[in-house]
C-alpha cells in the first residue's frame, strides 16, 4: 500500500473555464475604469457646492454635471492635474454669464464655481451695489425677498434680482438671479477693474457673501482676475440637491432632505 500522495494540479474545461472567468472579471474592470476615466477627463464630471456664493442659483447640497469639452481642456482637466502641457487643447472662449468651474488662483489644488462677469477687454466695476460693465450699468429687475441658508446654517435675508447681463461671442443676454444683501461696503463700491488678456473676471450670485474677482490682493482668500488656463468646465444641470440639515447616519431623514424639485435643474 502506497501512503504517498499527489497533489495534482487543476486541470481541465473547469479549471479552465475559472481562468477565463478570471480574466474576464479583471479585463471588465480595466474597460469599466477606462471609460470612467475618459468620461470625467473628457466630457462630464460632477462636482458638489460645499458654500453659497452661488445663491440664488445654486443651493449648498447641489451636485451639479460640469461639461468639461466646453472650454478646451487644461491639464487642470486630468485626474491629478499633471503638468503634461501648457495652454488648452480645442481652446474656445467662456462667455459672458456662463457659470464655470476652474482652479483657485492662489492654491490650483481647489476648485471655484462662480459667474463669468467679464472677458478680455472689459471693464468691471459695483457702485453703490450695482453692477457696472464697460460702463453701462447691468440692469436688474427687482423679484422681491428672499431669505436662505448659507453653509454655516446661518439664516441670510436680502433681496432678489433678476440680472441680465450683455451677450458675448454671438450669444443673446444672459438673465439670472441674484442675492443682494446690502448696496454698502468695499464689494460694493470698487475701482474699475479692466480684465487683461488670458483672463475673465468672476462674481458669486451671492454678490455680499462671495470670495471673487473683486478682491484683487495678496490676501490668502483673494481670486482676482483668473487665467483662462485654470478653467475646468461649464456647470449644465444639477442632477442631486440634499438639505443637510440633519447628520448623515440620521437615514430616516433622507428622504425629506433631498430637494426633488432642484433635480434634473439647468444652471442658468
Amino acid at each position: 500500500m502506497d501512503d504517498n500522495k499527489t497533489i495534482s494540479s487543476p486541470s481541465g474545461p473547469d479549471a479552465t473555464r475559472r481562468d477565463g472567468g478570471l480574466l474576464e472579471l479583471v479585463r471588465t474592470v480595466v474597460i469599466a475604469g477606462v471609460l470612467a476615466v475618459t468620461v470625467r477627463t473628457v466630457l462630464f464630471e460632477p462636482f458638489n457646492i460645499p458654500s453659497g456664493s452661488m445663491i440664488p442659483t445654486l443651493q449648498v447640497g447641489d451636485y451639479v454635471w460640469v461639461a468639461k469639452y466646453s472650454y478646451g481642456y487644461s491639464h487642470y482637466a486630468l485626474p491629478g492635474s499633471p503638468n503634461l502641457f501648457q495652454g488648452r487643447i480645442f481652446n474656445s472662449t467662456p462667455h459672458r454669464g456662463d457659470v464655470a468651474v476652474f482652479r483657485f488662483t492662489k492654491d490650483t489644488s481647489i476648485d471655484y464655481i462662480k459667474r463669468i462677469v467679464g472677458l478680455p477687454g472689459d471693464t468691471v466695476q459695483m457702485r453703490a451695489g450695482k453692477l457696472i460693465l464697460n460702463g453701462q450699468e447691468v440692469p436688474r429687475e427687482p423679484e422681491g425677498e428672499y431669505t436662505t441658508i448659507d453653509e454655516h446654517r446661518t439664516r441670510m435675508e436680502g433681496d432678489r434680482y433678476r440680472e441680465i447681463l450683455p451677450g458675448s461671442g454671438g450669444h443673446g443676454p444672459v438673465a439670472h438671479d441674484i442675492l443682494k444683501l446690502t448696496d454698502e461696503g468695499g464689494k460694493n463700491d470698487t475701482p474699475e477693474y479692466v480684465v487683461p488678456p488670458g483672463y475673465f473676471f468672476a462674481m458669486g450670485d451671492n454678490r455680499d457673501d462671495s470670495a471673487d474677482s473683486r478682491f484683487m490682493g495678496d490676501e490668502p482668500q483673494d481670486l482676482g482676475f483668473v487665467p483662462m488656463e485654470n478653467l475646468v468646465g461649464q456647470a449644465k444641470w444639477i442632477f442631486m440637491s440634499v438639505d443637510n440639515a440633519h447628520p448623515f447616519w440620521q437615514v430616516w431623514y433622507w428622504p425629506v432632505e433631498i430637494r426633488w424639485n432642484r433635480l434634473f435643474m439647468g444652471v442658468h
